[in-house]
This record gives C-alpha cells, sequence and structure tokens, in this order.
C-alpha cells in the first residue's frame, strides 16, 4: 500500500497537471493534502482550512483588462473567468459577482476574447441565420393556428 506522502504527491501532481501553479503553491497544496490525507488515517475530521474573508487580490480597475481578466479571489489572469471560478473556487458566476459587487453588466471575460468572438460570428453570419431561423419558426406557429 502506497505511504500517505506518495498518496498526497499523486494527488497533488495530478492537479497540477491541470492547473499552473508556482513552486510556493504545489508546497502548500501537498502539505494540505498530506495532513488531510494523515487525520483521514488516523480517524479524525478534516477541517477545511479556509483563508479569512479578506479584500479581493487585485483592485477591480486591474481585474478587467483588455487581454486578460484576473480573478480577484486568487489573481490568476486568464481569458474567460467562468470554468475557473467553478473548478478553482466551486462558485457560479452570481456567486462571484455579489461577492465583489460586480454589476450584471460587467462581462467576465477579456475585451479581446469578446471581440475576437464577436468577430468570428459576424464573419460566419450568425446573426443573419438566428433571424432566418427565428423569421422561419414564426411562419411555422402562425400555420399551425389558422
Amino acid at each position: 500500500m502506497a505511504t500517505i506522502l506518495e498518496m498526497a504527491a499523486e494527488i497533488v501532481a495530478a492537479h497540477a497537471s491541470t492547473t499552473n501553479m508556482t513552486g510556493e503553491e504545489l508546497i502548500s497544496e501537498l502539505s494540505d493534502v498530506y495532513n488531510a490525507l494523515s487525520n483521514l488515517d488516523k480517524g479524525e475530521a478534516v477541517t477545511e482550512t479556509l483563508p479569512e474573508e479578506q479584500g479581493p487580490a487585485v483592485s477591480r480597475k486591474k481585474a478587467f483588462g483588455k487581454d486578460k481578466i484576473f480573478c480577484m479571489i486568487c489573481g490568476k489572469g486568464m481569458k474567460t473567468l467562468s470554468r475557473h471560478l467553478k473548478t478553482s473556487h466551486d462558485m457560479t458566476a452570481s456567486e462571484y459577482r455579489k461577492q465583489f459587487d460586480i454589476p450584471r453588466s460587467q462581462s467576465l471575460a477579456s475585451k479581446s476574447y469578446s471581440e475576437t468572438r464577436r468577430q468570428m460570428a459576424i464573419d460566419r453570419g450568425l446573426g443573419e441565420k438566428l433571424a432566418m431561423a427565428r423569421a422561419a419558426q414564426s411562419k411555422g406557429r402562425s400555420k399551425k393556428k389558422a
């Protein structure tokens, strides 16, 4: 049977293979996982140590940049926040908005990413195709009523 340290190392390695982590974060996570596994082995309850409620890791002004959007919880930068919030912080976008008082009109994606996706939709004619599909759908409904 594998030792507790080996199991902790495997768990952290699996997490690190899908998430960018600094050396400091790796060591911290390895310590946390090792302590949790040790407590489980001893039959003790595992208590999750959550960081105390503190201010945001980055200011709102810095968080919403042109090329990156930064998580106000951990400070990591990325193109979109939704997936990161769910996987790293087990939080929905609406919970995040509420916690940091972010208006619904503020996108949780970087401006350059949104502009790129918008241009791709225009190039593919998705708006026109949607309008045609809605028109065809409404014609179908009006024929059924008659």
